[in-house]
């Protein structure tokens, strides 16, 4: 896919492996990554030696290193300049950005990337070579030059710096034995190649390796650029095929030991780069697949660029560890780094549920086995408790490091904003994201292993409404003792009181309805029909209580309280859930709850107008009183528009996917890959982030 602007920085990586080759944006601002929370920053060196022999042409990704062979040498003799770098003119640099695949052409040069995007078979079952293929740490690199129209044979290179990683670099070739050559840094990153007329160097700078004339020196030991030297021969075509490996071996997280999930198979990186090598053709035609999941007709080339980009981004967070010999999948939270943050889950859900459904069951098992808890329950200003019941942690963990069962690494106590308790947000997450799961699987036997979580559940939620039955509307209106005085908050904890305060809050209303509605089908599937009849009218109530906040100007506030006049677009996200959850009925304007799906309609098209929530360049403004929006809350609150409250996509609507394309593609911010908040157009946070793969939905329109 072409765009008329080609240099951001985009993912590629491996399943699993908290790894990313990221290229793209100019300059010293990509590299190998492994673990990291942006870009490695290191010089990539792509070049090819020019027709006429007198410079190398290169793609515009280093900013050149000084040359520390001066702390060596202070007569300065080591030291040459006899050789031109020259970029290759913008103009003359084609993209081809796709979900696999991403491709660039300059002159003679052609340089392609193949990322896995595959779906993660089940590793308690199925083929064991395909999982094998699925989990590998390595991505697959072309490089072809065509020399077919000159007579001198022409040098092409492929190299980068060290950046800030404490390891050395090293040579392949004494273990390699000949099968393959190869340079590297530690046990952590390789890039290796089975091609002849390749030779592996190592010297202080790009510069001094090109011109090089003894290649005993090749071996060097010293200096900070490693490159793979390409000779190409007069009238030859040539492609070279490159793995760049990841691997880290030991104990990875803390708290609890474990390992990557790919050490069961792979003993070492070199290990991972001669299995990468010795099936290269096939892992490569599997990237090359990857490219036909978002060629449906009825998507904008706007609306693929976006569904590429986050796509590649939630991969880049994907980590796959073993726990006491079971898998134990955690997404990070991009730059943030938080683990398997239950917000984020509950959006990625659609993306999993369609590629790997059991990452899902994971990720709720460990939730209930160690990131559960049981609390009180009070108003606002009164410290009289009374029972709430079974929730969940925000997250599971920040940085490797796991936190205390029961605890996340986010939540504080006795705060009013960000960083204080999201305790029904995410009950209601745990709610949504097991009835998606059990009605996508059919996984009946983990549903009646969790029967009793599932009515825990209700209970907490009604719980969370109101101590006496009487007095139930079917929405939050007390806070957890976890607050201890201060008051929860939602998913948006970083935006005003119209999307962050829970209590009362449509957002939270209208996706704490869809899990009563979920609820009642489960509860029924269980034969706990008191307990789905209890469901079913809370559901009832919660309706109710959302479309009788309908004002005479058309919206319903933000918060149920007097006097707010906040309009949000996700009033709109929680009509999802019924779609995935087996209830589509549900969503029927003329049905048991079309008064609310009615008024939400009504609400939707009264809104999304600019100076409310669309903002001048067109792009969606989640909240009325709020610059702050979030293009992974978009994405969902547009599929759900269109699918579900049939709302036309014309020409406005697809002017808002241009703007949001031009958010991602700022000429600064583009650094960061996919970001998430956006300040009036300009990623403020949540950058490097995986939560953009709501856009998988737009495929089920």
């Amino acid at each position: 896919m072409k765009k008329n602007t080609i240099f951001y920085n985009a993912h590629h990586s491996p399943i699993g492996s908290f790894a990313s080759f990221t290229l793209g944006y100019k300059g010293r601002n990509g590299g190998f990554g492994l673990e990291l929370d942006k870009p490695a920053d290191q010089d990539i060196y792509i070049g090819l030696e020019s027709t006429d022999h007198s410079s190398y042409e290169t793609l515009p990704f280093y900013e050149g290193i000084e040359d520390e062979s001066a702390r060596y040498d202070m007569d300065g003799d080591a030291i040459r300049k006899d050789i031109r770098l020259k970029n290759f003119e913008d103009s003359a640099i084609e993209r081809e950005f796709q979900l696999g695949t991403d491709t660039w052409k300059a002159g003679d040069l052609t340089f392609s990337i193949y990322s896995p995007v595959r779906a993660l078979p089940d590793p308690e079952g199925g083929n064991e070579t395909d999982f094998i293929q699925s989990i590998i740490p390595a991505i697959y690199i072309d490089i072809t030059v065509d020399n077919t129209k000159h007579a001198k044979k022409r040098q092409a290179f492929f190299g980068f710096s060290a950046g800030d990683s404490i390891a050395e670099f090293r040579n392949f070739n004494e273990v390699s034995q000949g099968r393959y050559t190869g340079v590297g840094q530690g046990r952590q990153m390789a890039l290796l190649t089975k091609a002849d007329n390749v030779l592996a160097a190592n010297d202080f700078t790009i510069e001094k390796l090109l011109t090089e004339t003894r290649k005993e020196n090749y071996t060097f030991g010293l200096g900070n650029v490693s490159a793979m030297i390409m000779d190409i021969m007069p009238g030859e075509k040539k492609t070279f095929k490159f793995v760049a490996c990841f691997y880290r071996d030991g104990y990875v997280t803390t708290a609890l030991d474990t390992k990557y999930y790919y050490r069961k198979y792979f003993s070492n990186i070199e290990a991972v780069g001669e299995y990468a090598l010795e099936n290269y053709d096939l892992l490569r035609q599997e990237c090359q697949n990857a490219n036909k999941l978002i060629q449906g007709e009825h998507l904008s080339d706007d609306q693929k660029f976006m569904m590429i980009h986050s796509i590649r981004s939630y991969y880049g967070s994907t980590e796959f560890l073993e726990l006491e010999g079971q898998p134990f999948w955690i997404v990070n939270e991009g730059e943030y780094r938080m683990m398997n943050t239950f917000d984020l889950m509950v959006d990625q859900l659609f993306f999993e549920i369609k590629m790997n459904p059991w990452t899902v069951k994971n990720e709720l098992n460990m939730f209930v086995k160690r990131y559960s808890y049981v609390d009180k329950v009070n108003f606002p200003g009164d410290s009289e408790l009374y029972e709430g019941g079974i929730s969940f942690t925000h997250d599971m963990g920040v940085g490797n490091s796991l936190s205390r069962p029961g605890y996340s690494a986010y939540e504080r106590f006795g705060l009013t904003s960000c960083f204080s308790h999201m305790t029904h947000e995410q009950l209601v997450n745990w709610v949504c994201c097991a009835s998606v799961y059990v009605e996508q699987t059919n996984d009946v036997q983990w549903l009646k292993k969790q029967s009793q979580v599932f009515i825990d559940c209700l209970k907490s939620m009604i719980n969370r409404d109101h101590p006496q039955a009487k007095n139930r509307n079917g929405i939050m209106s007390l806070d957890s003792s976890r607050v201890m005085g201060g008051s929860e908050i939602t998913t948006y904890d970083s935006l005003d009181e119209s999307l962050g305060q829970a209590r009362g809050n449509v957002y939270l209303a209208t996706k704490s309805w869809a899990a009563y509605v979920a609820l009642e089908k489960i509860l029924i599937e269980l034969q706990e029909l008191k307990y789905a009849e209890q469901a079913k009218n809370q559901a009832i109530l919660c309706a109710n209580t959302i479309a009788k906040n309908m004002t005479e100007e058309g919206y319903i506030p933000a918060i149920f309280e007097e006097g707010n006049r906040s309009r949000i677009i996700p009033a709109i996200e929680g009509l999802v859930f019924p779609l995935y959850t087996g209830t589509p009925k549900a969503l029927d304007p003329e049905g048991q709850y079309g008064p609310m799906i009615q008024a939400l309609q009504k609400h939707l098209h009264t809104v999304l107008v600019e100076g409310t929530c669309l903002f001048a360049d067109g792009g969606w403004k989640l909240s009325s009183t709020s610059d702050n929006s979030w293009l992974s809350k978009i994405y969902l609150c547009q599929f759900v528009a269109r699918k579900v409250l049939k709302l036309e996509w014309n020409e406005l609507a697809r002017r808002a996917d241009k703007a949001h394309v031009r958010w991602l593609l700022h000429p600064k911010e583009s650094y960061h890959c996919w970001s998430d908040q956006m300040m009036s157009g300009l990623a403020v946070g949540s950058k490097y982030y995986p939560r953009g793969v709501t856009s998988i939905l737009w495929l089920d329109e």
